[in-house]
């Protein structure tokens, strides 16, 4: 359990605006990815890493900038992804926002639906189904979107293909059982 909320927190860093700690971060991600998640998933964020080993921090805030924040078949928000811009997504938020306020989460400064907060969201769930609805019905059709229209040649499609490996394994399973000894 303590290494799968691990790999989600780690993804939900990466997912968000880049800081200092990202290298950190993606270090982490991808000796965590590599032990649980198999080769196909490693082999994306390491190439991710790679990247991010090479590039600036300024060069990498400009990339997520236009990579997640202005293209619109990017937008880091599950809820647009699933429900557009209609009032469906209005309801969607306000469900996310019940559900986050009856366990006591906050999505910080951030719309509830973000894929980062989500994530988040995942490590406080102590219900399997709860788990397996955030990442059925929201993230996976909401990062199955947003990587099948990523163009450009993005480094950060290497991450949403990362994880929708990770979020399409069977985790409650897998993460735990194939632990190394």
């Amino acid at each position: 359990m303590e290494s799968r909320n691990n790999l989600y927190l780690l993804l939900a860093d990466i997912l968000d605006y880049p800081k200092q700690t990202l290298r950190e971060q993606v270090k982490e991600c991808a000796k965590l990815i590599e032990k649980y998640a198999g080769e196909e998933a490693f082999s994306k964020m390491n190439a991710f890493l790679s990247f991010v080993e090479d590039t600036p921090l300024s060069r990498l805030e400009e990339l997520y900038t236009s990579t997640f924040d202005l293209q619109v078949v990017c937008y880091p928000y599950a809820g647009y992804h699933i429900f557009g811009e209609s009032y469906k997504r209005g309801e969607f938020l306000a469900n996310l926002n019940a559900r986050y306020s009856a366990i006591g989460f906050s999505p910080s400064n951030e719309l509830p639906d973000h894929i980062s907060v989500l994530l988040r969201y995942l490590t406080k769930l102590q219900a399997e189904d709860d788990r397996h609805v955030i990442i059925s019905e929201c993230l996976i059709p909401a990062v199955t979107k947003m990587e099948t229209h990523l163009t450009g040649g993005s480094p950060y499609l290497n991450v949403l293909q990362s994880l929708l490996i990770v979020l399409n394994n069977p985790i409650t399973t897998t993460l735990d059982s194939r632990r190394v000894a």
